[in-house]
Protein backbone atom coordinates (compact mmCIF):
# COMPACT_ATOMS: atom_id res chain seq x y z
CA UNK A 1 0.00 0.00 0.00
CA UNK A 2 0.80 3.51 -0.38
CA UNK A 3 3.65 4.61 2.38
CA UNK A 4 2.04 8.26 2.21
CA UNK A 5 -1.52 7.14 3.72
CA UNK A 6 -2.53 5.28 7.26
CA UNK A 7 -3.77 1.87 6.53
CA UNK A 8 -7.44 3.59 7.20
CA UNK A 9 -6.77 5.94 4.57
CA UNK A 10 -5.31 3.33 2.12
CA UNK A 11 -8.83 1.73 2.38
CA UNK A 12 -10.96 4.60 1.84
CA UNK A 13 -8.70 5.16 -1.25
CA UNK A 14 -8.97 1.44 -2.44
CA UNK A 15 -13.32 1.38 -1.79
CA UNK A 16 -14.20 4.93 -3.81
CA UNK A 17 -10.84 3.71 -6.78
CA UNK A 18 -12.54 0.52 -7.42
CA UNK A 19 -16.23 2.01 -7.16
CA UNK A 20 -15.47 4.52 -9.26
CA UNK A 21 -13.71 2.44 -11.49
CA UNK A 22 -17.06 0.36 -11.47
CA UNK A 23 -19.71 2.83 -11.79
CA UNK A 24 -17.63 3.94 -15.65
CA UNK A 25 -16.27 0.44 -16.75
CA UNK A 26 -18.40 -2.10 -14.88
CA UNK A 27 -20.19 -5.09 -16.85
CA UNK A 28 -23.66 -4.67 -17.94
CA UNK A 29 -25.02 -8.64 -17.21
CA UNK A 30 -28.60 -9.34 -17.82
CA UNK A 31 -29.45 -10.04 -14.39
CA UNK A 32 -27.43 -7.42 -12.44
CA UNK A 33 -28.93 -4.20 -10.92
CA UNK A 34 -26.15 -1.44 -12.11
CA UNK A 35 -25.86 1.06 -10.32
CA UNK A 36 -27.44 4.16 -12.21
CA UNK A 37 -30.30 1.16 -12.77
CA UNK A 38 -30.52 1.17 -8.77
CA UNK A 39 -30.90 5.05 -8.88
CA UNK A 40 -33.45 4.74 -11.13
CA UNK A 41 -35.35 2.65 -9.14
CA UNK A 42 -35.06 -0.68 -10.57
CA UNK A 43 -35.10 -3.38 -7.42
CA UNK A 44 -32.94 -7.00 -8.02
CA UNK A 45 -35.26 -10.45 -8.22
CA UNK A 46 -33.52 -12.75 -6.09
CA UNK A 47 -34.78 -15.47 -8.17
CA UNK A 48 -33.14 -14.31 -10.70
CA UNK A 49 -30.22 -13.42 -8.98
CA UNK A 50 -30.02 -16.86 -7.42
CA UNK A 51 -30.53 -18.87 -10.49
CA UNK A 52 -27.33 -16.53 -12.00
CA UNK A 53 -25.39 -17.38 -8.98
CA UNK A 54 -26.21 -21.48 -9.27
CA UNK A 55 -25.01 -21.10 -13.29
CA UNK A 56 -22.03 -19.59 -12.49
CA UNK A 57 -20.52 -22.09 -10.60
CA UNK A 58 -17.91 -23.08 -12.29
CA UNK A 59 -19.33 -21.80 -15.18
CA UNK A 60 -18.26 -18.76 -17.24
CA UNK A 61 -20.54 -15.95 -18.04
CA UNK A 62 -20.98 -16.29 -21.65
CA UNK A 63 -21.52 -20.42 -21.42
CA UNK A 64 -23.79 -19.64 -18.55
CA UNK A 65 -25.84 -16.71 -19.54
CA UNK A 66 -28.08 -18.61 -22.41
CA UNK A 67 -29.21 -20.78 -20.04
CA UNK A 68 -30.33 -18.23 -17.36
CA UNK A 69 -32.40 -17.14 -20.46
CA UNK A 70 -34.14 -20.41 -21.38
CA UNK A 71 -34.58 -21.19 -17.56
CA UNK A 72 -36.28 -17.84 -17.01
CA UNK A 73 -38.57 -18.37 -20.42
CA UNK A 74 -39.87 -21.52 -19.34
CA UNK A 75 -39.77 -20.71 -15.71
CA UNK A 76 -40.60 -17.39 -14.87
CA UNK A 77 -41.19 -17.84 -11.25
CA UNK A 78 -39.64 -19.69 -8.63
CA UNK A 79 -43.39 -21.24 -8.45
CA UNK A 80 -42.77 -22.21 -11.85
CA UNK A 81 -39.60 -23.87 -11.62
CA UNK A 82 -41.04 -25.88 -8.14
CA UNK A 83 -44.01 -27.22 -10.27
CA UNK A 84 -41.53 -28.58 -13.33
CA UNK A 85 -40.49 -32.47 -13.86
CA UNK A 86 -37.34 -32.74 -12.77
CA UNK A 87 -36.40 -34.66 -15.68
CA UNK A 88 -37.17 -31.46 -17.66
CA UNK A 89 -34.69 -28.98 -15.77
CA UNK A 90 -32.20 -31.67 -15.93
CA UNK A 91 -32.81 -31.97 -19.51
CA UNK A 92 -32.41 -28.00 -20.07
CA UNK A 93 -29.31 -28.42 -17.48
CA UNK A 94 -27.54 -30.50 -20.06
CA UNK A 95 -24.28 -29.10 -21.11
CA UNK A 96 -23.65 -26.75 -18.24
CA UNK A 97 -22.09 -29.57 -15.90
CA UNK A 98 -21.50 -30.36 -12.57
CA UNK A 99 -25.27 -31.88 -12.47
CA UNK A 100 -25.89 -31.54 -8.67
CA UNK A 101 -26.18 -28.12 -9.66
CA UNK A 102 -29.35 -29.07 -11.31
CA UNK A 103 -30.98 -31.34 -8.93
CA UNK A 104 -30.36 -28.58 -5.64
CA UNK A 105 -31.73 -25.81 -8.11
CA UNK A 106 -34.99 -28.03 -8.61
CA UNK A 107 -34.72 -28.77 -4.52
CA UNK A 108 -34.07 -25.02 -3.35
CA UNK A 109 -37.17 -24.38 -5.84
CA UNK A 110 -39.80 -26.70 -4.13
CA UNK A 111 -38.19 -25.38 -0.69
CA UNK A 112 -38.49 -22.12 -1.57
CA UNK A 113 -41.63 -22.21 -3.20
CA UNK A 114 -43.46 -24.35 -0.39
CA UNK A 115 -41.60 -23.61 2.25
CA UNK A 116 -41.23 -19.83 2.38
CA UNK A 117 -44.19 -18.47 0.45
CA UNK A 118 -41.78 -17.91 -2.65
CA UNK A 119 -39.93 -15.36 -0.84
CA UNK A 120 -36.03 -15.84 -0.75
CA UNK A 121 -34.49 -15.26 2.72
CA UNK A 122 -32.38 -11.91 3.01
CA UNK A 123 -29.88 -12.93 5.78
CA UNK A 124 -26.91 -15.10 5.54
CA UNK A 125 -27.92 -18.37 7.46
CA UNK A 126 -31.49 -18.23 5.93
CA UNK A 127 -29.54 -18.47 2.30
CA UNK A 128 -27.20 -20.94 3.27
CA UNK A 129 -29.76 -23.13 4.68
CA UNK A 130 -30.94 -23.19 1.18
CA UNK A 131 -30.26 -26.39 -1.04
CA UNK A 132 -27.26 -26.19 -3.18
CA UNK A 133 -26.22 -22.83 -1.37
CA UNK A 134 -23.37 -22.82 0.23
CA UNK A 135 -21.13 -19.90 1.85
CA UNK A 136 -20.02 -18.01 -1.16
CA UNK A 137 -22.97 -18.41 -3.57
CA UNK A 138 -24.82 -16.79 -0.07
CA UNK A 139 -22.57 -14.22 0.31
CA UNK A 140 -23.19 -13.44 -3.83
CA UNK A 141 -26.72 -13.42 -3.49
CA UNK A 142 -26.76 -11.11 -0.34
CA UNK A 143 -24.81 -8.51 -1.74
CA UNK A 144 -26.19 -8.48 -5.10
CA UNK A 145 -30.23 -9.22 -4.29
CA UNK A 146 -30.27 -7.73 -1.28
CA UNK A 147 -26.82 -4.88 -1.26
CA UNK A 148 -25.96 -6.60 2.18
CA UNK A 149 -22.94 -6.50 3.30
CA UNK A 150 -21.51 -9.68 2.70
CA UNK A 151 -18.00 -11.57 2.44
CA UNK A 152 -17.91 -12.29 -1.54
CA UNK A 153 -14.27 -14.15 -2.25
CA UNK A 154 -14.39 -16.32 -5.71
CA UNK A 155 -11.26 -16.90 -7.36
CA UNK A 156 -11.56 -13.78 -9.29
CA UNK A 157 -11.57 -12.18 -6.25
CA UNK A 158 -8.45 -14.68 -4.92
CA UNK A 159 -6.26 -13.68 -7.64
CA UNK A 160 -7.51 -9.66 -7.61
CA UNK A 161 -6.23 -9.85 -3.95
CA UNK A 162 -3.23 -12.23 -3.40
CA UNK A 163 -2.01 -9.63 -6.17
CA UNK A 164 -2.50 -6.98 -4.45
CA UNK A 165 -0.87 -7.97 -1.14
CA UNK A 166 1.38 -10.34 -3.07
CA UNK A 167 0.18 -13.36 -0.58
CA UNK A 168 3.07 -15.61 -0.12
CA UNK A 169 0.75 -18.63 0.65
CA UNK A 170 -0.11 -21.01 -1.83
CA UNK A 171 -4.40 -22.14 -2.19
CA UNK A 172 -6.22 -23.86 -0.87
CA UNK A 173 -4.13 -22.55 2.54
CA UNK A 174 -4.33 -19.45 1.86
CA UNK A 175 -8.50 -18.89 1.64
CA UNK A 176 -8.75 -17.71 5.29
CA UNK A 177 -5.78 -15.25 4.98
CA UNK A 178 -7.50 -13.88 1.50
CA UNK A 179 -11.16 -13.97 3.18
CA UNK A 180 -9.50 -11.57 6.06
CA UNK A 181 -7.72 -9.62 3.47
CA UNK A 182 -11.13 -8.88 1.04
CA UNK A 183 -13.23 -8.56 4.12
CA UNK A 184 -10.90 -5.48 5.44
CA UNK A 185 -11.10 -3.74 2.23
CA UNK A 186 -15.05 -4.17 1.42
CA UNK A 187 -17.33 -1.37 1.18
CA UNK A 188 -20.17 -0.83 4.13
CA UNK A 189 -21.98 1.84 2.19
CA UNK A 190 -22.42 0.22 -1.25
CA UNK A 191 -21.93 -3.75 -0.92
CA UNK A 192 -23.76 -4.68 -3.42
CA UNK A 193 -21.85 -2.95 -6.11
CA UNK A 194 -18.46 -3.81 -4.26
CA UNK A 195 -18.92 -7.36 -4.72
CA UNK A 196 -19.92 -7.10 -8.38
CA UNK A 197 -16.98 -4.52 -8.69
CA UNK A 198 -14.43 -6.65 -7.11
CA UNK A 199 -15.14 -9.53 -9.65
CA UNK A 200 -15.45 -7.71 -12.45
CA UNK A 201 -11.59 -5.92 -11.97
CA UNK A 202 -10.53 -10.00 -11.62
CA UNK A 203 -12.79 -10.88 -14.83
CA UNK A 204 -11.86 -8.48 -17.10
CA UNK A 205 -9.06 -6.34 -15.86
CA UNK A 206 -6.64 -8.32 -12.93
CA UNK A 207 -7.18 -11.76 -15.60
CA UNK A 208 -4.84 -14.70 -15.02
CA UNK A 209 -2.62 -14.53 -18.10
CA UNK A 210 -2.30 -10.68 -19.21
CA UNK A 211 -3.85 -8.28 -15.99
CA UNK A 212 -4.47 -5.24 -17.89
CA UNK A 213 -2.41 -2.86 -15.04
CA UNK A 214 -2.59 0.05 -16.85
CA UNK A 215 -6.39 0.23 -16.23
CA UNK A 216 -6.69 -0.97 -13.36
CA UNK A 217 -7.90 1.23 -10.29
CA UNK A 218 -5.69 -0.67 -7.57
CA UNK A 219 -2.41 -0.77 -9.89
CA UNK A 220 -1.41 2.76 -7.30
CA UNK A 221 -1.32 -0.28 -4.33
CA UNK A 222 -0.66 -3.46 -6.10
CA UNK A 223 2.77 -5.25 -4.25
CA UNK A 224 2.70 -7.67 -7.39
CA UNK A 225 2.60 -4.97 -9.97
CA UNK A 226 5.55 -3.18 -7.91
CA UNK A 227 7.31 -6.31 -7.65
CA UNK A 228 6.34 -6.84 -11.82
CA UNK A 229 5.05 -10.54 -10.90
CA UNK A 230 1.68 -10.59 -11.25
CA UNK A 231 0.93 -13.76 -12.92
CA UNK A 232 2.72 -15.38 -10.26
CA UNK A 233 -0.25 -14.89 -8.31
CA UNK A 234 -1.81 -16.15 -6.95
CA UNK A 235 0.22 -19.29 -5.81
CA UNK A 236 -1.24 -22.79 -5.87
CA UNK A 237 0.00 -25.84 -4.23
CA UNK A 238 1.33 -28.38 -7.14
CA UNK A 239 -1.10 -30.20 -8.55
CA UNK A 240 -1.16 -34.52 -8.69
CA UNK A 241 -1.81 -35.40 -12.53
CA UNK A 242 -5.37 -36.38 -12.93
CA UNK A 243 -5.72 -40.08 -12.60
CA UNK A 244 -7.38 -42.05 -16.11
CA UNK A 245 -10.71 -43.86 -15.50
CA UNK A 246 -10.96 -46.39 -18.30
CA UNK A 247 -14.23 -47.82 -19.22
CA UNK A 248 -16.97 -49.41 -22.25
CA UNK A 249 -19.92 -47.47 -23.67
CA UNK A 250 -23.14 -49.40 -25.31
CA UNK A 251 -24.27 -47.96 -28.05
CA UNK A 252 -26.99 -49.83 -29.32
CA UNK A 253 -29.32 -48.56 -32.41
CA UNK A 254 -32.79 -50.29 -32.86
CA UNK A 255 -35.98 -49.85 -34.66
CA UNK A 256 -37.07 -47.92 -32.10
CA UNK A 257 -34.24 -45.58 -31.41
CA UNK A 258 -31.38 -45.10 -29.08
CA UNK A 259 -31.09 -47.12 -25.68
CA UNK A 260 -30.85 -44.85 -23.03
CA UNK A 261 -30.95 -45.16 -19.48
CA UNK A 262 -31.24 -43.19 -16.30
CA UNK A 263 -28.28 -42.64 -13.69
CA UNK A 264 -28.66 -43.15 -9.95
CA UNK A 265 -29.37 -39.90 -8.19
CA UNK A 266 -26.26 -40.13 -6.38
CA UNK A 267 -23.25 -40.00 -7.60
CA UNK A 268 -21.44 -38.40 -10.84
CA UNK A 269 -24.08 -36.88 -13.42
CA UNK A 270 -26.23 -38.34 -10.94
CA UNK A 271 -30.57 -38.36 -12.41
CA UNK A 272 -28.98 -37.59 -15.77
CA UNK A 273 -29.59 -39.84 -19.00
CA UNK A 274 -26.46 -41.96 -20.15
CA UNK A 275 -25.92 -44.44 -23.17
CA UNK A 276 -25.49 -47.61 -20.72
CA UNK A 277 -22.02 -48.42 -20.18
CA UNK A 278 -19.24 -50.26 -17.53
CA UNK A 279 -18.26 -49.07 -14.95
CA UNK A 280 -16.03 -46.86 -14.64
CA UNK A 281 -12.52 -48.07 -13.28
CA UNK A 282 -8.76 -46.83 -13.34
CA UNK A 283 -8.12 -50.69 -14.99
CA UNK A 284 -9.73 -51.89 -18.11
CA UNK A 285 -12.92 -53.28 -17.57
CA UNK A 286 -13.71 -56.88 -17.52
CA UNK A 287 -17.73 -56.05 -17.66
CA UNK A 288 -19.16 -58.36 -20.16
CA UNK A 289 -21.81 -56.31 -22.92
CA UNK A 290 -25.18 -56.55 -21.69
CA UNK A 291 -25.96 -59.01 -24.36
CA UNK A 292 -24.36 -61.64 -27.43
CA UNK A 293 -23.62 -59.52 -30.44
CA UNK A 294 -21.28 -58.36 -32.93
CA UNK A 295 -19.89 -55.10 -31.29
CA UNK A 296 -17.88 -52.54 -33.40
CA UNK A 297 -15.92 -50.31 -31.69
CA UNK A 298 -16.37 -47.21 -32.83
CA UNK A 299 -13.14 -45.18 -31.18
CA UNK A 300 -12.86 -43.63 -27.60
CA UNK A 301 -14.00 -40.49 -26.27
CA UNK A 302 -12.32 -38.43 -23.91
CA UNK A 303 -13.74 -36.19 -21.45
CA UNK A 304 -12.40 -34.55 -18.48
CA UNK A 305 -13.96 -34.06 -14.80
CA UNK A 306 -12.93 -32.42 -12.00
CA UNK A 307 -10.50 -34.96 -10.58
CA UNK A 308 -10.45 -37.48 -12.97
CA UNK A 309 -9.94 -38.23 -17.26
CA UNK A 310 -12.77 -40.65 -18.64
CA UNK A 311 -11.85 -42.79 -21.83
CA UNK A 312 -14.75 -44.42 -23.09
CA UNK A 313 -14.15 -47.17 -25.88
CA UNK A 314 -17.65 -46.87 -27.64
CA UNK A 315 -18.80 -50.04 -28.66
CA UNK A 316 -22.03 -50.22 -31.39
CA UNK A 317 -24.22 -52.91 -32.45
CA UNK A 318 -28.00 -53.31 -33.61
CA UNK A 319 -29.96 -55.92 -31.14
CA UNK A 320 -32.64 -58.24 -33.09
CA UNK A 321 -35.75 -56.89 -34.01
CA UNK A 322 -37.11 -58.58 -30.91
CA UNK A 323 -34.87 -57.23 -27.96
CA UNK A 324 -36.13 -55.08 -25.05
CA UNK A 325 -33.62 -53.60 -22.60
CA UNK A 326 -34.13 -55.06 -19.20
CA UNK A 327 -33.74 -51.14 -17.60
CA UNK A 328 -33.68 -48.06 -19.65
CA UNK A 329 -36.02 -47.07 -22.51
CA UNK A 330 -35.54 -46.41 -26.51
CA UNK A 331 -35.06 -42.48 -27.84
CA UNK A 332 -35.88 -41.69 -30.76
CA UNK A 333 -32.28 -39.85 -32.31
CA UNK A 334 -34.16 -36.90 -34.12
CA UNK A 335 -35.50 -36.18 -30.78
CA UNK A 336 -32.29 -36.87 -28.41
CA UNK A 337 -31.74 -32.73 -28.01
CA UNK A 338 -35.37 -33.28 -25.27
CA UNK A 339 -33.06 -35.84 -23.15
CA UNK A 340 -31.01 -35.04 -20.54
CA UNK A 341 -27.85 -36.40 -21.84
CA UNK A 342 -24.36 -34.70 -19.92
CA UNK A 343 -21.39 -33.62 -22.96
CA UNK A 344 -20.08 -36.69 -22.43
CA UNK A 345 -22.98 -38.86 -23.44
CA UNK A 346 -23.37 -36.41 -26.44
CA UNK A 347 -19.93 -37.04 -27.51
CA UNK A 348 -20.30 -40.67 -27.56
CA UNK A 349 -23.80 -40.61 -29.80
CA UNK A 350 -21.66 -38.30 -31.96
CA UNK A 351 -19.29 -41.36 -32.81
CA UNK A 352 -21.70 -42.82 -34.81
CA UNK A 353 -20.03 -44.30 -37.66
Amino acid sequence: MSASLSPRQDIARLRAALLDWYDREGRTLPWRIRPEDRAAGRVAAPSAIWLSEIMLQQTTVPHATPYWFRFLDLWPRVEDLAAAAREDVMREWAGLGYYARARNLHACAIHVAEGLGGVFPGTLDGLKALPGVGEYTANAILAAAFDHPASVVDGNVERVITRLHRVQTPLPKAKPEIRRLAAAIASPDRPGDYAQAIMDLGATVCTPRTPDCAACPWAFACAARAEGDMTRYPLKEKKKPKPVRLGTAWLVRGEQGLWLRRRPDKGLLGGMVEVPSTSWAEGPPDEAPPFKADWVSRGEVRHVFTHFELRLDVRETTPAPDWQPEDGYWAAEDQLDNQALPSVMRKVVKLRR
